[in-house]
């Protein structure tokens, strides 16, 4: 079983990764391609252990109106260059409200997890042959930032600095 990193732990993946849209369902709670979704969005709503995998490529706008209806959205990273990912999480977290588990699979490695936790993500499966025990110290890689996140407000807010407009030079 699979490895996965959730809400700052080691644990067992229970969740099966589906990746082609028309294959059959094993039992337990799967994750299915968008494709899939929006094909058979009724039987699967009713089956009640089903998430969703977006590629890259995959407007996340297709889950607007079910993000309420999804235990988890498993975004795939197929390079670690490929940061498309990343503008997905933030689209499902702050414009589509999306509150469930959302977790980064493919080619995850270490250095990424820090950031894709400021984007959103709060689960991680590792690329194949990384150690999750390893891995989940890079969380704490950084104690603050500066930008705003979709875990943070901007460092000058949270200080109370206000910046002033600089004085013309003469």
């Amino acid at each position: 079983m699979p490895q996965l990193i959730k809400d700052g732990a080691v644990g067992d993946d229970r969740w099966t990764l589906v990746r082609e849209p028309d294959a059959s369902l094993p039992a337990g709670p799967v994750i299915v391609t968008l494709a899939a979704w929006l094909g058979r969005r009724g039987a699967l709503v009713a089956r009640g252990d089903v998430g969703v995998w977006l590629a890259p490529t995959d407007d996340p706008a297709g889950l607007a109106g079910d993000v309420a209806l999804l235990p988890v959205v498993a975004v795939d990273f197929p390079r670690f260059a490929d940061g498309r990912g990343y503008s997905i999480a933030r689209l499902l977290r702050d414009r589509y409200g999306y509150q469930g588990e959302l977790r980064a699979v493919g080619d995850v490695a270490r250095d990424q997890l820090y950031y894709l936790s400021q984007a959103g993500f709060d689960a991680f499966v590792l690329r194949d042959g990384k150690d999750a025990h390893d891995a989940l110290a890079s969380l704490a890689d950084f104690t603050d930032g500066y930008q705003a996140t979709a875990r943070r407000t901007p460092w000058f807010r949270r200080s109370g600095v206000v910046a002033k407009a600089a004085e013309p030079t003469r």
